[in-house]
């Protein structure tokens, strides 16, 4: 069964880290995990250590990243 697990709040309180250190638990238990992020400074490069485009990009085993532009989404 799928989840879906949401990290919100404001600026500088930790919202990347949290959303990683989650990612990298739930990979480590064997679970495929897809972490994307929507934050436009990119924050949750820096905190899994490679760079992360628009499509998946593999982190580890079970564990994938992607950013997603918001605004471009939001687009009709």
């Amino acid at each position: 069964m799928a989840q879906l697990i949401l990290f919100t709040g404001k600026g500088g309180v930790g919202k990347s880290s949290v959303s990683a250190a989650t990612a990298f638990h739930h990979a480590n238990e064997g679970y495929r995990v897809l972490l994307i992020s929507s934050d436009p400074a990119h924050s949750t490069e820096d905190v899994v250590g490679c760079n992360i485009g628009t499509q998946p990009t593999y982190i580890k085993p079970n564990l994938w990243a992607m950013n997603i532009s918001s605004l471009r989404e939001a687009e009709f």
